[in-house]
């Protein structure tokens, strides 16, 4: 599939996900058969833009192309301005967030809550697509609650604006993350439009991944919570969906060499305090795929104040009893 003028070269995407998809673990998923990894949502507040936190979301040193940064704001303006900023900084696509469920996201008529108003979402993706020389996409739910599904609506209102993929995640702000996702709804958009159509929601394995693909049609999927700890899924997914063969998760040493490389990387982009801290909830997923006495290190994993004991430990959790 095309996005713009970039083509893509596979179907497996990195979901934006606040507090994790950070250059670290994009660059990782990337390597581990992601063929699109987003960046975690960027407010589109001016006066946030000189922030650390914002500093270190719209960094790209060393990601593989195409770069995408997601934004995140309900004034058309803001948001054009938002766009033109993180071009500016290196993004060579824009993706726009109109799917995010969270309370403090949508108390704001950000995210989800933006569904709701149709013209301000015309309003906004016209700005947005108008500002920047680069491909402007969208991530949507499939409505406010049950009986709102409006994604064909907006899917329609999006083409026309000009946007070039949209991802849908199958469920409406009202569930969050409850319940199971459906497809339907994402099938019925891919029908009305001939944009890209990305599947998101509750896709955690290759043979999930075959299902969705086949029940909608999208020419795309996007994975995010099930990579927590298991980046080499997007790999697995694209294996399976090419081949129809099961490729083996890595092994223990590979897993080890993995888990050093991207908290090494997260020392690096976040300095040892925060990098230290922020690793954390990474070595937790990692270690749900490992055996109950490495989850009963993991306490003392979280204890530690340095990074080198944090290594040790972490070295520990391969080393034979």
């Amino acid at each position: 599939m095309n996005i713009g003028s970039f083509q893509i070269n596979g179907r497996v995407f990195l979901a934006p996900m606040a507090g994790v998809t950070d250059r670290p673990f994009r660059i990782l998923c990337r390597q581990n058969g992601a063929a699109l990894a987003y960046s975690e949502m960027v407010s589109s507040n001016p006066n946030l833009q000189n922030t650390r936190k914002t500093i270190l979301r719209s960094d790209h040193t060393g990601e593989p192309e195409p770069r995408i940064i997601q934004i995140l704001g309900a004034c058309p303006q803001t948001m054009a301005e938002a766009a033109k900023f993180n071009v500016a900084q290196g993004a060579q696509i824009i993706d726009i967030n109109m799917g995010c469920p969270a309370k403090k996201v949508c108390n704001v008529a950000a995210g989800s809550a933006l569904l709701k108003d149709e013209l301000l979402v015309r309003n906004i993706l016209t700005a947005v697509v108008k500002s920047v020389n680069v491909p402007v996409t969208l991530k949507i739910r499939t409505g406010w609650d049950r009986l709102n599904r409006n994604a064909l609506n907006i899917a329609k209102i999006a083409e026309s604006c000009g946007i070039q993929a949209l991802t849908v995640h199958g469920r409406t702000r009202a569930c969050g993350f409850s319940g199971s996702a459906e497809y339907t709804t994402i099938a019925d958009v891919k029908t009305a439009v001939k944009i890209p159509v990305i599947a998101n929601g509750d896709i955690d394995s290759p043979e999930k991944a075959k299902f969705v693909l086949d029940n909608t049609g999208a020419d795309a999927l996007m994975i995010g919570r099930a990579s927590l700890g298991k980046p080499w899924l997007f790999g697995q997914i694209q294996h399976f969906l090419n081949t129809g063969v099961m490729l083996l998760p890595p092994n223990l040493n590979e897993l080890q060499n993995m888990m050093l490389n991207h908290l090494n990387d997260l020392y690096a982009f976040y300095g040892d305090y925060a990098g230290l801290r922020i690793a954390r909830k990474h070595i937790g997923w990692y270690v749900k795929n490992l055996d109950e006495n490495s989850l009963r290190l993991i306490s003392s994993i979280y204890s530690a104040q340095t990074v080198d004991h944090q290594l040790r430990l972490v070295k520990s959790l391969f080393t034979p009893n």
